[in-house]
């Protein structure tokens, strides 16, 4: 066990003891061992590095050299990938002009990031779970192509400047961000390191209007990282209990599938994902709280004067796990990275633009092949999805207990759905996957067939073009009514 741990981490050993005696590889416990320290810095940058004492290139400098320590400790000398994928984008948005920087920037970043998953997938160490140094590169990639995105838009939109090559590294490579993200906007970013995001705003009364008084310039994110910081303790405390008591590929095995009743394979397949998801809980929000203690996630105020300190959050966990819909899940589920497909995809795509979000999500996360079954299920459950929600929802909204029958029935298919359709994520090989599907008799693909073929949804482009067709006719019709005033008022 301890030859094989060693064998598969690419940074320091030093903490090898510790990973034997918690029997967990030696790399994530590099990997939290980093975090924890990342969250101690992140305190003594905000009391003692404040923008109030320090210029932005001492914060700059100091963000980036944390930065590149961690990821020498975690990953060893492949954390030079993260420097060589940033300069290979920077050179492109330095030597490529504005009109098309945004699309040369996002094909070599992506490209470099699919290079490094296909070595590491297929050269180094197949279905290596542990942290591994192509996850960090996952969240600079959404940075590059984030920043080279709102360059090329700030022409129309709000104005983004070129930055200096060490803007450019801190933004990518800051020591809050570096392991976990998650991502961010540049130019909420550099706020944070001027020390501009806290600007004074008014206070709101009870009737939500400005009562002319100002908030404190600062506010304090102690309560927040509390929060969060025990959100992570609870999330790491179940993982570890459950984790290998319902491991998912015993949903595959063969005495488990021929001597357990189907409903109960499906109750098992759901508490597996459940005990599964924590893992992630513990992750996003411990890299959270790190910003947050270094005062970065600021986000306003709420109604009652509270500070809001969500504005690079990556998950709800509670809308999570009560979600009602498909796109509830998904809405709430790695919300950065939800935008960031929204920004560079969604919203840019002009044919079928759901399926080339799901498959830029695909190639985003790696070349296993259970990750492309994933998205691909998650385009048929999706279309699915709209077509309950827009054929059927609005029968069960007549009366209140009418609504809460249709909320219990949906959160359970929902439930269900995102459990079958992320499997293959967490199986990875195509030939476990497709057992998997073959033992379900593939019957939640069959349903979304059926129920896509049965209740067509119209387009997005379909649904845009009929408030203005709708527009139109009633501009024609208070014409014809004008132009019959007045030939009459003629005729009179």
């Amino acid at each position: 066990m301890a030859t094989q741990t060693t064998a598969s981490c690419t940074g320091s050993t030093l903490l090898q003891p510790i990973s034997e005696i918690i029997n967990l590889p030696v790399d994530q416990v590099n990997f939290v061992a980093c975090q924890l320290f990342a969250l101690l810095m992140a305190v003594w940058f905000r009391l003692y590095l404040h923008p109030s004492k320090t210029s932005p290139f001492i914060r700059h400098v100091v963000a980036t050299l944390l930065g590149f320590y961690l990821a020498l400790f975690c990953f060893g000398w492949y954390s030079l990938h993260f420097l060589v994928q940033s300069g290979l984008s920077y050179s492109v948005m330095v030597f490529v002009g504005l009109e098309h920087m945004h699309k040369y920037c996002f094909i070599v970043t992506l490209g470099y990031l699919i290079l490094c998953q296909i070595t590491r997938v297929y050269v180094f160490d197949y279905g290596m779970y542990s942290a591994d140094f192509t996850g960090p590169m996952m969240v600079i990639t959404q940075k590059i192509t984030s920043l080279a995105f709102e360059i090329h838009d700030g022409e129309t939109v709000i104005p983004v400047r070129m930055p200096s090559l060490l803007e450019y590294l801190s933004y990518n490579c800051n020591f809050m961000g570096i392991l976990a993200g998650p991502t961010c906007s540049y130019n909420d970013y550099m706020a944070f390191i001027d020390g501009t995001c806290y600007q004074p705003r008014h206070q709101e009364n009870a009737n939500g209007k400005e009562n002319g008084k100002y908030k404190q310039i600062e506010p304090s994110s102690k309560n927040d990282v509390i929060s969060k910081l025990c959100t992570c303790a609870v999330s790491l405390g179940i993982y570890l209990s459950l984790c290998k008591l319902l491991p998912v590929e015993h949903s595959i095995n063969d005495d488990f599938v021929s001597s357990t009743p189907f409903h109960l394979q499906v109750i098992y397949l759901y508490l597996a994902m459940l005990a599964l998801r924590p893992k992630y809980y513990f992750v996003w929000t411990l890299a959270d709280a790190i910003n947050n203690a270094a005062g970065f996630g600021f986000n306003g105020y709420n109604k009652d004067g509270s500070p809001r300190w969500d504005l690079i959050s990556n998950l709800r966990i509670l809308d999570i796990e009560f979600a009602t819909s498909f796109k509830m899940f998904l809405d709430n589920w790695n919300i950065q990275t939800a935008l960031w497909l929204k920004r560079v995809c969604y919203e840019r795509c002009h044919i079928n633009p759901m399926a080339a979000t799901f498959l830029l999500s695909a190639m985003w996360h790696g070349v296993y092949p259970g990750y492309y079954l994933t998205f691909l299920t998650g385009i048929a459950m999706t279309m699915a999805a709209r077509a309950v929600r827009h054929n059927i929802r609005p029968y069960f909204l007549v009366s209140d207990s009418h609504k809460r029958i249709y909320d219990v029935v949906t959160w359970a298919g929902t439930q269900v759905a995102i459990s079958y359709t992320v499997a293959p994520f967490v199986l990875l090989a195509v030939g476990r996957s497709l057992k998997f599907y073959r033992s379900w008799y593939f019957c939640l693909h069959l349903l979304c067939l059926l129920v896509v073929v049965a209740l067509p949804v119209k387009s997005r482009r379909q649904q845009a073009k009929e408030p203005r067709d709708g527009l139109k006719d009633n501009r024609t019709e208070l014409d014809s009514t004008d132009n019959n005033c007045n030939q009459k008022d003629k005729a009179t």
